[in-house]
């Protein structure tokens, strides 16, 4: 009988396995609602997930989106950092209801969005949102970004913010023109987790952005994985028809698995 029950959770996680993290089943509990705000005179979407079953103050966790906007994925993953036990706070970097069409399009948002003042200035209006929440630990905050935003997330870090929890980029961009001055500023830990086999970033800004980090004994930790492609935490990505964009299963439970734990160690 043991050997039976054995064999079944061994095919039961298998097959969870084969789920997508970004798929992995989340509580009843938790909720996730818009919300609107204005910058500089422009009104913006973002969306707050939190676990309602949960009493008091805990941490936030900041998400910055794809290139493509405010979309399902980043607020499913918001909806699953509620469930390990934060806020979240899903920011909107292109204003309410813009969705990029297709890769031209997004390309073009983002490029428009590329500046690093313009992005701070949005992602640090985020932050004070995701702090003012009844809800959260302002002591206790880290952020987490995927493709553009995961460049959003290193920006944040190269300007030297101070995030307890630390920052977590996914496949994201490394080329900031703030790199060569910002390494050594960068206060709050940071966790890479980059595609091995990832056409849309050069080598070449991969080995620079580890030596400057390297050099600058800056708090970060690189992990490149081998076979991923851009966008390996993507459920569907390959759906895009971009050579290079593909979802790695191996790659995104790692990642994610990644993720929870320098954030539980972070958060003590």
């Amino acid at each position: 009988m043991k050997q039976l029950i054995s064999i079944f959770a061994l095919v039961f996680a298998i097959k969870c396995a084969s789920v997508p993290t970004a798929q992995l089943p989340i509580k009843s509990s938790i909720s996730g609602n818009p919300v609107e705000y204005k910058l500089d005179g422009k009104t913006y979407e973002g969306f707050l997930a939190v676990d309602s079953s949960v009493i008091g103050k805990r941490p936030g966790v900041l998400v910055i989106h794809e290139w493509w906007g405010v979309n399902e994925y980043p607020k499913q993953r918001a909806k699953q950092l509620a469930d390990l036990g934060y806020v979240a706070f899903v920011m909107d970097v292109y204003g309410k209801g813009i969705l990029a069409k297709d890769h031209v399009e997004a390309g073009k948002l983002s490029g428009a969005n590329g500046e690093p003042k313009v992005m701070l200035k949005k992602i640090y209006k985020a932050l004070e949102i995701l702090k003012s929440n009844p809800n959260v630990d302002t002591s206790k905050i880290g952020a987490i970004g995927y493709c553009f935003g995961g460049g959003g997330v290193i920006e944040l870090a190269l300007d030297g913010a101070d995030l307890k929890g630390g920052v977590v980029s996914f496949h994201g961009f490394l080329s900031s023109k703030n790199l060569a001055s910002g390494a050594k500023k960068i206060k709050s830990k940071v966790l890479v987790h980059h595609g091995a086999d990832d056409p849309f970033i050069p080598k070449t800004s991969v080995e620079t952005f580890i030596k400057t980090v390297t050099d600058a004994k800056a708090p970060v930790t690189f992990i490149s994985h081998p076979g991923a492609v851009h966008g390996f935490t993507r459920p569907g990505a390959e759906a895009r028809g971009l050579p290079g964009l593909a979802y790695n299963e191996k790659a995104d439970y790692a990642s994610f698995d990644s993720m929870k734990d320098f954030f539980t160690s972070n958060f003590k």
